[in-house]
């Protein structure tokens, strides 16, 4: 560390980190969500992020409907895409096991990428902030006031997702065919449901974090990819299946990156955050929140 570094530059560092991993937490989250139900992962789950902030560019920018309308209407057209990728994609499989789920969700990614560059282009975009643009100063650190947005929606999955798993039916019966579906078939759960219902919540979640995302550090095409990857990352650091593993595993692995970006070189924060998975993958194989029982394939 450069003897110089003051307190303030690493709290920045610390901010800046925080919101990055916010959104990896959140699209981990929605990894989660369809992991929970079917064990198998959902490669298309950046491509919700992007479409979450280039629909919002769509209503917000070029249809100059205001942001309060946008929000709502981005969230119904990402949901219904993920609703979408459910019955074209994933319920005409005559055999619906992980391998071929994890098949169909990578053809669906290229897919929806390629739909989005035509329809948008090449060329990045941007939202206005929910807040403006004008720094807060916080102990010598500049807070973005969008940071601190990406930041509490975060908290608000959280808290929302809580109480739907433990308050509604949905939520319950969603938690049953996670624990076990032949059982949850038995008690009367229409599990295809459940997986459309799981396909639906992420793609909701991820369209969420695109709309926060993009007045930061704007929205393109081809960024679902690298942000299924971090996301990935922080669902396999945390524990898949685990919604509190996939926040923890999200932050920490922001926080590595924007310090390493910070103190060391930005071309290493990779590296690093890579380094730090494979130690505790080492360790612990099943993630710092996972469980070490090995799951059998669902059929549903």
């Amino acid at each position: 560390m450069d003897p110089t570094t003051s307190a303030s530059q690493l709290l920045q560092y610390a901010i800046t980190g925080l919101t990055v991993g916010s959104i990896y937490a959140m699209v981990a989250i929605g990894f989660n969500a369809i992991y929970n139900v079917t064990e198998a992962i959902n490669f298309a789950q950046g491509e919700f992020v992007m479409l979450g902030g280039l629909v919002m560019v769509f209503f917000h920018i070029t249809l100059k409907l205001p942001a309060v309308a946008s929000f709502p209407l981005t969230i119904l057209v990402v949901t219904i895409t993920g609703i979408l990728l459910d019955r074209l994609v994933i319920r005409p499989l005559s055999k619906p096991t992980v391998l071929n789920m994890v098949i169909a969700t990578i053809g669906a990614s290229f897919f929806i990428r390629g739909a989005a560059m035509m329809i948008w282009g090449k060329n990045p975009f941007d939202l206005p902030p929910f807040s403006g643009r004008d720094p807060i100063m916080f102990l010598g650190a500049a807070i973005q006031p969008q940071g601190l947005w990406v930041i509490g929606f975060l908290l608000v999955v959280v808290i929302a997702l809580t109480l739907f798993f433990d308050r509604t039916i949905m939520g319950k019966a969603l938690r049953a065919c996670a624990v076990n579906v032949s059982a949850a078939r038995l008690v009367g759960i229409n599990v295809k449901y459940m997986v459309l219902a799981s396909f639906a919540l992420s793609a909701a979640i991820g369209a969420l974090g695109g709309i926060v995302i993009t007045p930061i550090s704007l929205m393109e095409y081809d960024r679902g990819p690298m942000l299924a990857v971090k996301g990935f990352s922080a669902c396999v650091l945390g524990g898949m299946g685990s919604f509190p593993g996939a926040i923890v595993g999200g932050l920490m692995i922001g926080l590595i990156e924007s310090l390493v970006a910070g103190l060391i070189s930005s071309g290493y924060k990779d590296v690093f955050a890579l380094s730090v998975l494979l130690v505790v993958l080492f360790a612990k194989p099943s993630g710092l929140f996972g469980s070490i029982a090995v799951s059998k394939i669902k059929k549903f």
